[in-house]
């Protein structure tokens, strides 16, 4: 399979002073043709945690859908929840297990528990911390934004339109990133998706 069947999408996470913010398009693309025009790219695995996906799509729900049973699971037994570092670790952990066949993804792990906490992993479960980051074929692109603009120690409330920003130019020079965007922020005090009436207002 052609190397450009895997890797469309822009995915972006950045860390604030009070929280994390993720953003990501809407399409799923299969080489030139967009095979759909609305496929979530965020997910929430925790109450104040979220997974951001980039690459083979059948992989790389299978992990959400892993990493949420096996965070549920942990609550259950233990009545806590889990870190973001440990569930990260979980999830690099399952990665590399499965290295000889690796699941063609990349993923953004964060949310906040003692702290906001951002992670990066690879095919095989390298697992990074970052202050920001961007997945997917549109990333190159995305970050020229960032590093010219993202301040760490702003709020939630001055990243949204930062990250927003950063796909708004990624979906204007890469083909498989479109469609729409997703928007969450992540704080002690709400998961909160945006929606489309949210998100055009932050444009303006």
């Amino acid at each position: 399979m052609e190397n450009k069947t895997l890797h469309g999408t822009t995915t972006v996470g950045v860390l604030c002073s009070d929280g994390v913010v993720f953003g990501a398009d809407k399409r799923a693309s299969m080489g030139y043709f967009v095979a759909s025009r609305d496929v979530d790219k965020i997910h929430q695995i925790d109450d104040r945690a979220a997974v951001t996906i980039a690459g083979m799509t059948a992989d790389a729900q299978a992990l959400v859908r892993l990493m949420k049973a096996e965070i549920s699971l942990y609550k259950t037994r233990t009545g806590m929840p889990l870190s973001v570092n440990a569930a990260t670790s979980l999830m690099a952990n399952i990665m590399h297990s499965y290295k000889f066949f690796p699941f063609l993804v990349q993923i953004l792990i964060g949310g906040l528990d003692q702290q906001p906490r951002i992670y990066s992993l690879d095919p095989i479960g390298a697992m990074t911390e970052e202050t920001f980051v961007s997945t997917g074929s549109g990333s190159p692109v995305a970050y020229g934004v960032l590093e010219d603009s993202y301040r760490e120690d702003k709020p939630i409330k001055d990243n949204l339109k930062l990250v927003l920003r950063a796909l708004s130019v990624a979906m204007k020079r890469d083909c498989a990133t479109g469609d729409g965007m997703d928007l969450v922020a992540i704080s002690k005090d709400e998961f909160k998706k945006y929606t489309k009436a949210e998100i055009k207002k932050i444009l303006e």
